[in-house]
């Protein structure tokens, strides 16, 4: 399995991961253009892809959605909640006939050689999911927009080779910069954003010997920097309980405007 960041921040989302011979986009919350420089990069076409998996319906995770769709024709899978959503943001335009697919937390389904499982996340949307993406050898999963997390979600992202996994913000950071103090409750509180400290809290709680990558994204521009959520994890797996240390996990920061490196499980 491959995964990819083609964007990953607070102002548009777009992760690959596919294998040999399926290939899906979680979100598509960059322009068309950026979305398919991206796939050009990874040797793949718009019309390859299988389906695109919608976390929420934030306008950052779905910008990029009508127009792509309408010129490529391929399927959307989100939840119900996500759906209505989508349809009720005006600026996506008209979707093609019957392209979205209603999936539900916890109810496997399978596009091609990939069986994917999504599951809930503590967000303020409709009814907002990750996806845990498998193929029968290894397991990956993308976990962003997560208020907070508890042992469903760990339950989820147990026994992966390969995460994305949020990394928001830095709390001290957030606490004196520029938000009003609504938006920054509203980040810090149960249906906002994962700080630093509790990406790698997470983190600890999920790793094992084949835990083979960690890709740290949805970082805030304003309140975050990649150089802090790397060390600041870093630091909590090597004082968290557990056998590790920061530099046992290879681990990147996915950039807002540029596609990361290939990550091969």
């Amino acid at each position: 399995m491959r995964i990819c960041s083609i964007a990953s921040g607070s102002s548009g989302n777009c992760i690959y991961v596919g294998d040999d011979d399926t290939h899906l986009l979680v979100d598509t919350g960059i322009s068309k253009k950026r979305v398919e420089e991206g796939l050009r990069i990874l040797g793949i076409k718009g019309e390859e892809l299988s389906g695109i998996l919608v976390t929420h319906e934030h306008i950052d995770h779905i910008q990029g959605l009508g127009v792509f769709s309408r010129k490529y024709g391929v399927p959307v899978y989100a939840t119900r909640g996500t759906i209505e959503g989508i349809k009720g943001t005006a600026s996506l335009g008209q979707l093609p006939e019957g392209i979205l697919r209603e999936v539900a937390a916890d109810e496997k389904f399978i596009l091609g050689s990939l069986e994917i499982l999504p599951f809930s996340t503590s967000h303020d949307a409709r009814e907002p999911s990750g996806y845990r993406i498998e193929n029968g050898k290894k397991a990956a999963a993308v976990a962003t927009d997560l208020g907070v997390y508890d042992e469903y979600t760990i339950r989820h992202l147990r026994n992966l080779n390969g995460v994305v996994l949020e990394a928001n913000h830095d709390i001290h950071m957030l606490e004196v910069g520029p938000y009003p103090y609504p938006l920054k409750r509203r980040v810090m509180g149960e249906k906002g954003h994962l700080s630093n400290e509790l990406s790698g809290r997470l983190l600890c709680d999920i790793l094992h010997d084949e835990l083979q990558y960690v890709i740290l994204a949805h970082l805030s521009k304003e309140n975050n920097y990649a150089e802090l959520a790397y060390e600041t994890v870093k630091l909590e797996v090597t004082l968290g309980n557990n056998p590790y240390k920061g530099e046992d996990i290879p681990m990147m920061v996915a950039k807002r405007d540029t596609v990361s490196d290939v990550v091969i499980l």
